[in-house]
């Protein structure tokens, strides 16, 4: 516990290094975009780490919990349950977009902004429906695991845990091998975590040498104005875990604390998955439930990002002067719900959503240039919410299934997974 408050602490001060350091050498280095280059190849390197440690651990924790449970029975109730939160969260998240952003209005002061500008070089055609189903099973779990494809790795994982407990005694071996990746999968994650607070300081230096601290005053009340949505999530996702939590919604929101503020700090959600699994397993979730419902939810219940699609979108087509009628932001909303779970594993993946989006309702995808500049910064609070958001909707469904258990104060690396 004192190893976790000391990372944190470190996390912080880096966060407020790169801040300084990043204005200090964005006014006084006549190129700062060089040595914001340089600082993103260590960003870049710790999220690499963090990456390769992510199939593994999915696919060994996963695979352990569902053999474990033995039904498939049990699997398929917990699933429905899972689905059944994320949808509702998804809803609750697309809405709030919607509401705030037609209350507040951003793009009113930027109309006219748009119209000299260049197109967003994103691709959008990888987010269609059907390819969403087409890339849901591997065709190759090597393939799958290689792009770290978090929902196909889910869906083999599922397969493999239900089949190992169809087997029974024979399979226990095999079980308990995985179960021995597991483990070391959670301690090389500690070993990774070490060189967080460098990777912290080097991404928020950089992108701040390199566009300056002018960009969050050119972009003001846009960023306000989310960020408070994203506080409004925040308070509607923590009165949803207070109803079914009560106050050990608070313990969980300590236990998931670095986690968030890492995933803030590196604008990463994924860079978050093995330190939010290990602090809900330290809440007292079960490992067969967490190891289950997380790794769901980084495809499934992205509730910043969600957030963000129909605020950004809607704030585009106000800064072309483009009025969008109720039913027209009603279906943008259940074509994000759609696209939206998509999203896993698709880099700048808020921004190609949009942009699919923007597309199918002749909105101009130009528009997307206006928020390229500051997009790191709105990812930052994006990514955050989506640690916050899994980690509650784990914890529910665990009080639901009657597997939250007393905190858990040993090292999960050593603990046995349940």
């Amino acid at each position: 516990m004192e190893k976790k408050s000391r990372l944190t602490t470190y996390i912080l001060v880096a966060l407020a290094l790169g801040i300084l350091a990043g204005y200090l050498l964005n006014t006084s280095l006549e190129t700062p975009a060089k040595y914001s280059d340089a600082m993103s190849l260590i960003t870049t390197l710790f999220l690499r780490l963090i990456k390769m440690i992510i199939a593994p651990l999915v696919f060994s924790t996963l695979v352990v919990g569902i053999a474990r449970m033995g039904d498939a029975g049990e699997v398929g109730r917990i699933g429905l349950k899972t689905l059944g939160w994320f949808f509702i969260a998804s809803v609750m998240s697309l809405a709030l977009g919607l509401i705030l952003v037609n209350i507040f209005r951003p793009g009113d002061m930027l109309a006219g902004t748009l119209a000299a500008t260049g197109h967003a070089e994103l691709a959008t055609s990888s987010l269609t429906l059907k390819d969403f189903i087409t890339h849901l099973v591997p065709s190759s779990i090597v393939d799958g695991m290689a792009k770290n494809e978090i929902l196909q790795i889910v869906v083999f994982s599922l397969f493999f845990g239900l089949a190992a407990a169809a087997v029974g005694k024979k399979a226990e071996p095999t079980i308990e091998a995985i179960d021995g990746v597991a483990h070391i999968m959670l301690k090389v994650t500690g070993y990774v975590m070490q060189f967080a607070p460098v990777a912290v300081f080097a991404a928020v230096s950089g992108i701040i040498a390199k566009e300056g601290l002018g960009v969050l005053k050119t972009y003001g009340f846009f960023m306000a104005e989310f960020y408070l949505g994203i506080a409004i999530l925040w308070g509607l996702l923590i009165a949803a875990g207070f109803l079914f939590l009560g106050t050990r919604i608070f313990a969980l929101l300590t236990e998931v604390r670095g986690p968030t503020l890492l995933a803030f700090s590196t604008a990463s959600s994924e860079a978050a998955f093995p330190k939010t699994l290990e602090g809900l397993e330290r809440f007292g979730v079960r490992n067969r439930i967490a190891a289950f419902v997380l790794p769901i939810g980084y495809s499934f219940n992205l509730d910043g990002s969600m957030m963000y699609c129909t605020f950004a979108a809607v704030f585009i087509a106000q800064a072309y002067g483009i009025e969008l009628s109720m039913g027209t932001q009603i279906s943008m909303m259940a074509v994000l719900m759609l696209t939206s779970k998509g999203m896993a594993g698709v880099p700048r993946a808020s921004l190609v959503v949009i942009a699919a989006t923007l597309a199918q309702f002749n909105i101009p995808e130009a528009g997307l240039v206006l928020l390229l500049s500051i997009d790191h910064f709105l990812d930052m609070a994006r990514s955050a919410t989506n640690v916050i958001g899994n980690s509650v909707a784990t914890a529910v469904v665990a009080k639901w299934e009657g597997e939250l258990t007393t905190p858990v104060k040993q090292d999960p690396a050593t603990a046995p997974l349940r």
